[in-house]
This record gives structure tokens, sequence and C-alpha cells, in this order.
């Protein structure tokens, strides 16, 4: 049984990097990881994921960055407190996901409507998982 508290498919084609990444912050958006809740170590994401230990030391140092994590001396990794979360990744965050999602979109062929319906079905969906 997997010690992580969080749910991963690597896929080909992505940076392991980016999809754990993006894993970890979709459970604490989401609500499946809470404040308080310990993280893996270094060693045991490396070990779980069957990914080299700088891969994993080098995601977890960027969830610290963010603010998704906090480092409590003798304790260990857990998660942040939302409200340092939100402030964290701030608005300068959100807006290069929005252009990056934007491009996705128009290379895509999709409208501003099928982009706003996808947005709100993810926070519908989100909103659920959290409850």
């Amino acid at each position: 049984m997997p010690l992580l508290p969080f749910s991963v498919s690597l896929r080909d084609g992505v940076p392991v990097y980016e999809q754990v990444i993006y894993a970890v912050t979709r459970a604490i958006v989401g609500g499946q990881m809470r404040p308080g809740d310990e993280f893996p170590s270094v060693r045991s994401l490396s070990q779980e994921l069957k990914i080299n230990p700088n891969t994993a030391h080098k995601i977890v140092t960027a969830l610290i960055d963010q603010g998704l994590l906090v480092v409590r001396p003798g304790i260990g990794t857990e998660v942040a407190d939302p409200a340092r979360s939100a402030a964290a990744v701030g608005r300068a965050r959100f807006e290069q996901e929005a252009e990056r999602l934007t491009v996705t979109a128009r290379h895509a062929g999709l409208s501003i409507n099928d982009v706003i319906a996808a947005i709100r079905r993810q926070w519908v969906r989100l909103t659920r998982l959290g409850d």
C-alpha cells in the first residue's frame, strides 16, 4: 500500500517534477491533504515514486517555496496553513497559469466559453472533493 498522501499516475511526455507538484497542489486545494498533515520525506517520496532523490528534493523544495509545505524543525515537513499557501502562490502565479491555459486552449481551437465551462467543471469537482 502506498505511503503517499496524494495520488499521481506518472505519464510519459510530462516531466515527473511537474506531475508530482500538480498532484500535491490538487490534493491540497481539493482538501485531501489538510494543514498540519505530514508530508513524506525526500527519501520516502523518491522510493514510493521510484524517482531520483534529487528530483524528489527538487519537488519538496518547490512546494515549500510555493508555500504549500512548511518544514517544522525536529518534526518534519507538513502541509502549510491554507491562508499562507494562498498568499504565497499569489496572483502572479495564477496569471502565469492562466496564460499557459489560454495558449493551450487557443492552440486546441477552443473558445473562451469552452475554457470557462471547463474551469467551472473543475471548480465544482474540486469543491465536492473537499466536502
